[in-house]
């Protein structure tokens, strides 16, 4: 089971320079969004990171936010960090070296040049990670993955995976996007309030 929700070390220093996990020291944790701006999605979300007083890290396509540049804002102006998730959402191991590079840096015009980055699939060549890095770009992938934008998950399943799984520092990603849309709206609260119960604060990257 844990290999699906959480990248085992050895792993981790294939893609050596990659962030996994914040503050360790601390029980802090940071919830991560994927894919979005989506309007049937991302507003819903915000409405409840809203409620509930979090503040999280979207990790935005950007051809999605020129589509949708109000939620952007929105995202912006309600406190959240913003990163980038490529131009098209697409996959580094199926791109060209310079043509993976070129959709990252069109996406930083639409994203106010954010550092954040955040492969789309998890998927990246060594030499376009090394190249990002020089950039200085931070490159930033997951502690717990949620599976959410597979049907066959429920809301209550992924509680549980995030019960389980969640530590010092966890990097919790969710998609706010039409796949994972109704089942990731009603796992978060959840998440929120379990992890709070168990004394973790939330916190953007």
């Amino acid at each position: 089971m844990g290999i699906k929700y959480q990248v085992p070390a050895w792993i981790q220093r294939l893609y050596a320079g990659a962030m996994w996990r914040g503050d360790t020291t601390r029980k802090v944790v940071y919830l991560t969004f994927d894919d979005g701006p989506i309007p049937s999605v991302t507003p819903k979300l915000l409405d409840i990171l809203e409620q509930e007083k979090v503040h999280a890290t979207f990790f935005m396509v950007a051809d999605n936010v020129t589509k949708h540049p109000e939620i952007y804002h929105r995202v912006v102006a309600n406190g959240h960090k913003v990163g980038n998730h490529t131009y098209h959402h697409i996959k580094g191991t199926k791109y060209k070296f310079d043509d993976y590079l070129a959709d990252v840096k069109k996406a930083d015009v639409i994203l106010g040049g954010t550092k954040l980055f955040r492969p789309p699939y998890g998927r990246l060549m060594p030499k376009q990670k090394l190249a990002l890095l020089n950039r200085g770009y931070k490159i930033v992938l997951w502690d717990v993955l949620t599976h959410d934008y597979d049907k066959n998950y429920s809301a209550d399943k992924m509680v549980q995976i995030v019960k389980r799984y969640a530590r010092n520092g966890s990097i919790i990603t969710f998609h706010d996007s039409i796949k994972s849309n109704e089942r990731m709206l009603a796992a978060v609260p959840q998440v929120i309030k379990e992890l709070r119960n168990e004394g973790y604060t939330f916190e953007t990257l």
